[in-house]
């Protein structure tokens, strides 16, 4: 028995060792999951991962609907320094008695799924199954708005950050820290109790303007400091630049503490992270942006340009490892597409284009293929049609998160030209039509799957085909 039980476990060993050496030669697909505050990235991942071990409700994914993909299944995590993503506790939380949507991003995490796949083409018969792996990236969306500053000053930031935050927009919600900031000396020598309060009231200007739909929160990580919370890297503030700059002064502190948030936070981000990516991701709640008015609009599209001006777009080649990796698909979502009648899909898809069109020609440019169309991760609500006043009016049915009550909403129609919508964003005295759109919430829908189904969704399949279908 005892020489039994080695033999298998040697047996085991060796199987382990093949399967991990093989791992070294299996192309590997990173995929980025991006998207501000409240787009829907957790809800995403866990969908896509879900419908991916169970591809029932996959058909548009090609290799699935052709019968090649044999199998998928989770790997351990490939990088031992970044944590795995929850996906079976967000999956719980989905598929509960009483779903819960999932706690939102607020860290970095990965998760490998590897995928099983028959070869196709003519010497399909002279090979046997190959192995995939998708690695998936999912990080807080305020932490993009950071990379913006990588090109910046302290004193271009600053300028930049003064003048946002006197905008009629602002004003209102940064008004106790402008005022704060009217009374201090930058020049004068550096008090650390100053220097927090400084901090403190900026933060809480930040925050103001995040729970009032404003987009372009950066630093990131001031809303989300983690372990880094009360150090030097956090504890600065935008100041007006005074006509003398002396050492030892509160703005040469504030000036050497952004450059170490960018040092110690920004470019270790982008290095280990962003920059390996070669697939990714935006998801948009336009949807929330529109319910917020005119000036959450014209913030987002402010907010998507800068972080899309990041991205490496184009054409990877076989010296990428060389020469560095660059996102060669890009995949514009706008999310919550089950939050509309499907007629009004394409609408939303359109003011997802539009809102990010600078950045999409310029990608398209580099040699960078991108899409763009209207998802649901995770489909909340169905479709019906009742009549009002002699009307038939196109409504969604779902639970409110509210209430948990059944209800039947009519949101309004969405604008028919998503040009027009951002011209009004722009103009202060505009944005009638963005005003006028509400967003209902929905809770999860109680669920029971049956034997290979996935979460229910809206084109998730066609978000995958595009986003790696190829390598399939």
């Amino acid at each position: 028995m005892d020489l039994a039980r080695i033999a298998d476990r040697l047996t085991r060993t060796i199987e382990d060792q093949v399967q991990e050496i093989g791992g070294l030669f299996d192309p590997v697909i990173r995929l980025g999951v991006t998207g501000l505050s409240r787009a829907g990235k957790t809800v995403f991942v866990t969908s896509l991962v879900a419908n991916l071990l169970e591809r029932a409700r996959m058909p548009q994914l090609r290799a699935a609907a052709q019968g090649r993909f044999l199998a998928a299944w989770l790997q351990p995590q490939p990088d031992h320094a970044v944590p795995r993503f929850p996906f079976e506790d967000h999956l719980a939380a989905l598929l509960a008695p009483e779903p819960r949507w999932p706690e939102g991003t607020r860290s970095i995490s990965t998760l490998r799924l590897s995928l099983r796949l028959a070869p196709s083409g003519l010497l399909a018969g002279l090979s046997g199954p190959r192995v995939v792996h998708l690695d998936i990236t999912d990080y807080p969306g305020e932490w993009l708005l950071d990379l913006p500053l990588m090109s910046l000053s302290f004193t271009d930031w600053s300028q930049a950050a003064l003048a946002a935050a006197r905008t009629p927009a602002r004003a209102a919600l940064a008004e106790g820290w402008l005022a704060r900031l009217d009374a201090t000396d930058a020049a004068a020598p550096l008090d650390e109790s100053a220097a927090r309060g400084l901090a403190a009231a900026f933060t809480g200007y930040l925050a103001a303007a995040r729970a009032a739909g404003l987009s372009s929160v950066a630093p990131g990580r001031f809303l989300m400091p983690g372990d880094l919370e009360g150090s030097p890297a956090l504890t600065f503030s935008p100041l007006p630049r005074p006509g003398r700059t002396p050492s030892g002064s509160l703005w040469r502190a504030f000036e050497k503490r952004f450059e170490s948030y960018k040092r110690v936070v920004v470019e270790p981000f982008f290095r280990n992270h962003f920059a390996k990516l070669d697939r990714q991701v935006v998801l948009i709640d336009a949807l929330g942006a529109l319910h917020d008015g005119p000036r959450a609009v014209e913030d987002l599209r402010v907010a998507m340009t800068d972080i899309l001006a990041c991205f490496r777009p184009g054409a990877n080649s076989w010296l990428a490892p060389i020469l560095g990796r660059r996102i060669d698909r890009i995949l514009f979502a706008a999310t919550r597409a089950d939050h509309v009648h499907h007629s009004q899909h394409a609408r939303l898809a359109a003011v997802a284009e539009a809102l990010v069109a600078e950045a999409r020609r310029r990608a398209q440019f580099r040699g960078a293929e991108t899409g763009a169309m209207a998802i649901a991760s995770l489909r909340a609500t169905t479709e019906a049609t009742v009549t009002r006043d002699g009307r038939s009016i196109d409504v969604v049915r779902g639970r409110s998160l509210d209430t948990g009550a059944e209800v039947a909403l009519y949101p309004g129609l969405l604008p028919e030209d998503p040009a027009g919508l951002l011209a009004a964003a722009r103009d202060a005295g505009g944005g009638r039509e963005a005003a006028a759109w509400s967003v209902p919430r929905f809770a999860p829908p109680r669920l029971t799957l049956a034997p290979g189904d996935g979460l229910p969704h809206i084109r998730l399949d066609r978000a995958a085909e595009f986003l790696f279908g190829d390598k399939l």
